[in-house]
């Protein structure tokens, strides 16, 4: 009779370790979902600074064009100017 409680207290014993290990594995894999949400909103964040980022270039270039051909215009202005002796 002992043999066949010494087995069933080490069946428990092994239920409990794999109820921990389960216990620990459900908590690990909680906090990884929380993480995989938390990358997602960081690339959603920085897919929209990139789009932001390429708007800014776009209009940085924009705006460099524009002054060339400001700077142009004046330095053509400046040379009708020079031409009329004044």
């Amino acid at each position: 009779m002992t043999t066949e409680l010494d087995r069933m207290k080490i069946l428990e014993g092994k239920i409990s370790h794999v109820i921990e290990y389960i216990n620990k594995l459900t908590a690990e894999n909680e906090k990884l979902k929380q993480q995989i949400k938390d990358l997602r909103v960081e690339k959603k964040d920085t897919e929209e600074l990139a789009k932001r980022a390429g708007k800014l270039d776009e209009d940085l270039k924009r705006y460099e064009n524009e002054r060339d051909l400001v700077r142009g215009k004046v330095e053509a202005i400046i040379t009708q100017i020079d031409k009329l002796g004044i």
